[in-house]
């Protein structure tokens, strides 16, 4: 089986690059596989349950703008402009309606590896495993000990 599309959902983390590391790999292995690269953003309301009597707008598009300057740092030299998407929802459900409406047929997405309690509290990259359409590749980053943010 080979992949022609690969979806790379990543965190914007200094581990995005492995992350994206493996996709590309993985892509050249198959025919230079088409790769889109996406981070999501959650709404300010989910974040703060709408208790907030201030428009947030100005706050969710400077996200936005930063998210989109992050995204398009990881993903060069590797992905187009055209193929660096940032959402704004719930993390799995956006990767999965994106991966439905782009034919994509393998997601790869970082796993903490997380533990006990953590475990629990479930992470983006369960929630992608369980409700895709598609293969999943979740690549280990991060070290016992050693935070993952920049």
């Amino acid at each position: 089986m080979s992949y022609h599309h690969i979806l790379v959902a990543v965190d914007l983390t200094k581990d995005s690059h492995k992350i994206l590391e493996r996709a590309v790999a993985i892509a050249e292995r198959n025919d230079q596989a088409k790769i889109s690269i996406m981070h999501t953003l959650e709404p300010l309301g989910f974040a703060y349950g709408g208790d907030i009597p201030m428009d947030l707008t100005s706050i969710q598009d400077q996200l936005d703008e930063h998210a989109k300057k992050r995204l398009a740092e990881i993903s060069a030299p590797h992905i187009a402009e055209a193929d660096q998407h940032v959402v704004v929802g719930m993390p799995d459900t956006e990767i999965h309606r994106f991966a439905e409406e782009h034919d994509v047929d393998l997601i790869v997405v970082g796993s903490h590896g997380r533990h006990g309690f953590a475990l629990l509290l479930g992470s983006t990259s369960t929630g992608v495993l369980h409700g895709a359409q598609c293969d999943v590749l979740a690549v280990r980053v991060g070290k016992k000990g050693e935070s993952s943010d920049e």
